[in-house]
């Protein structure tokens, strides 16, 4: 199966002219798998010696500790070995990776993870945190809540705090509570889409990215409410589309603009974009631009990140 037409069409308005090609042919071949060590169970070293145990040849991910990658035939090997069952290692893109290491929790902090589930940057943050201080992981649909609380369960999370519930009244619940926040938001998807997988592409639209784009905006400003004076705020998407990344940004400061600033993203690794400057009629604000665009390759999915801080009044 192809791509949507109407997809294409506007990811070309989107990423550099010159790596439209090679970024098209990332959604037709398996990526590599890519995977961590659970730092509240295991070591890279235990995880290491597991693997070598099990015959699986694996790859260090230079510049973050404790992850790699295989190739993707040899996952399901990876999923039948002790270490998997035993919660000691995590599958995850390295794109999803990067976004815990941005936020940069430390022990002790209150974090909330905004919209949680299925639990893959909650694991990491509680990592980060050596499983201390206070995390609060919300998730609204019932199917994925209980999902995400049997995956912290498996790895051993004990800081997290679970709630079923929209993310859009947390601002209003807990006003000015949270030291960091993580907000994946929830978007189209379309740097998952799969061209031997028609279902991740089935249910996209160019009207969909314009409906979620009010739901990111919503969430973003509970994000704000929630934050404290000089706290941190991740905003993250699986998607290509500014009006799921840079739109919901330009919202967020035309509103509360004067008590933000936007922090430079710095990531090991050159296959990087930056946001766009304007969309359609659409002109955004000039600290948007130290936002980034992850372009896809093999090894990792596409992504958008942009960090905020809230002003100390």
């Amino acid at each position: 199966m192809s791509l949507p037409e109407a997809f294409v069409e506007k990811l070309s308005q989107i990423v550099p002219r010159e790596q439209f090609q090679s970024i098209l042919k990332t959604f037709d071949a398996p990526k590599q798998i890519t995977f961590r060590v659970n730092t509240i169970k295991s070591s890279s070293k235990e995880l290491e010696s597991q693997l070598e145990s099990a015959n699986i040849p694996y790859e260090r991910i230079g510049w973050m500790e404790g992850v790699y990658r295989i190739a993707p035939q040899d996952k399901l090997r990876l999923t039948q070995t002790d270490a998997f069952y035993g919660g000691k290692l995590y599958i995850q893109n390295l794109a999803s990776m990067v976004a815990p290491l941005i936020l940069a929790p430390c022990p002790e902090e209150t974090v909330l993870d905004l919209a949680a589930a299925p639990g893959g940057k909650t694991l990491m943050l509680a990592g980060m945190m050596q499983n201390t201080g206070w995390l609060s992981a919300v998730e609204p649909t019932r199917e994925r809540f209980f999902r995400l609380r049997a995956n912290l369960e498996m790895q051993g999370v004990t800081n997290a705090h679970t709630y079923m519930t929209d993310g859009r009244s947390v601002g209003k619940k807990c006003p000015e509570m949270f030291d960091r926040i993580m907000l994946d938001a929830p978007c189209s998807s379309e740097a998952r889409f799969k061209t031997h997988e028609p279902k991740s592409m089935s249910f996209w639209s160019i009207h969909k990215a314009k409906e979620t784009s009010k739901l990111q905006r919503r969430l973003l400003l509970s994000a704000y409410d929630a934050l404290k004076p000089g706290g941190k705020l991740l905003y993250c998407t699986c998607s290509f589309s500014p009006e799921e990344n840079e739109s919901p940004l330009q919202h967020l400061l035309e509103r509360h603009g004067e008590h933000l600033i936007t922090l430079p993203i710095t990531l090991p690794f050159n296959n990087l974009q930056k946001p766009l400057k304007r969309w359609g009629k659409e002109v955004f604000d000039d600290r948007i631009q130290n936002a980034v665009r992850i372009l896809p390759t093999d090894t990792i999915d596409g992504f958008f990140l942009c960090l905020l801080e809230k002003k100390v009044c």
